[in-house]
């Protein structure tokens, strides 16, 4: 399983963070969101392990300043986490791994998602709110099982300490990530390196179970 740690913005935070080894960190380039990068230095990204994917989060930006952002801090993965469009979503993929988000309530149609096919890497599915995402709630994970693409997924909303061991009994065979944010700091941005080493031991010890089973 993967494991991508979202709305980083400290510069020594980031460090700290990517010490751990996560696969993905997100930086939220969204300005409403209490985790927005403002004016993050460049530097603060240029030496981050290769191995992990820089990615940055977008809500319903114009195409131009997705472009000069990835430019300007060399991201290789893009979250768009609005009302992107498939082809405005496709029309990045030349450039940048694209995750396609969405929020899920008790009436999300699954259907929409057919629309996406062979223009997003990766879905996201995070928990529905007005300010998208980030919220700390979630979403009852049963309705995964109405997801029936091949397109692999990442799972966002409210995941903590208190239910990991719940997401370890999620068996979709698209499950592919785990997005963790808002129940792993200490102020908006800023993470708990403690409450994550707990998690990561968590899911890195699941991934080595399934190893053996398989």
């Amino acid at each position: 399983m993967k494991i991508k740690v979202c709305g980083l913005k400290d510069p020594e935070n980031i460090q700290a963070v990517t010490a751990l080894g996560p696969d993905y960190v997100g930086f939220i380039c969204y300005k409403p969101s209490p985790r927005y990068i403002a004016e993050l230095p460049v530097d603060a990204m240029q030496n981050l392990p290769a191995s992990i994917q820089k990615t940055a989060v977008f809500v319903n930006e114009d195409a131009e300043n997705i472009h000069s952002l990835i430019d300007t801090y060399g991201f290789n993965v893009i979250q768009l986490h609005g009302d992107e469009p498939p082809e405005f979503s496709n029309s990045f993929r030349d450039k940048v791994i694209v995750f396609k988000a969405f929020g899920l309530d008790e009436n999300f149609d699954f259907d929409q998602l057919n629309n996406y096919v062979n223009k997003v890497d990766y879905l996201l599915f995070d928990t529905k709110t007005a300010a998208y995402g980030g919220s700390g709630k979630t979403f009852d994970w049963a309705m995964l099982d109405n997801y029936k693409l091949d397109i692999p997924f990442f799972l966002s909303g409210g995941i903590s300490l208190d239910n990991l061991e719940e997401i370890k009994k999620i068996s979709h065979p698209q499950f592919y990530g785990v997005d963790l944010n808002s129940r792993f700091e200490t102020a908006p941005g800023v993470k708990d390196i403690g409450k994550l080493k707990q998690a990561f031991d968590i899911i890195k010890k699941q991934h080595i179970t399934d190893e053996v089973r398989s």
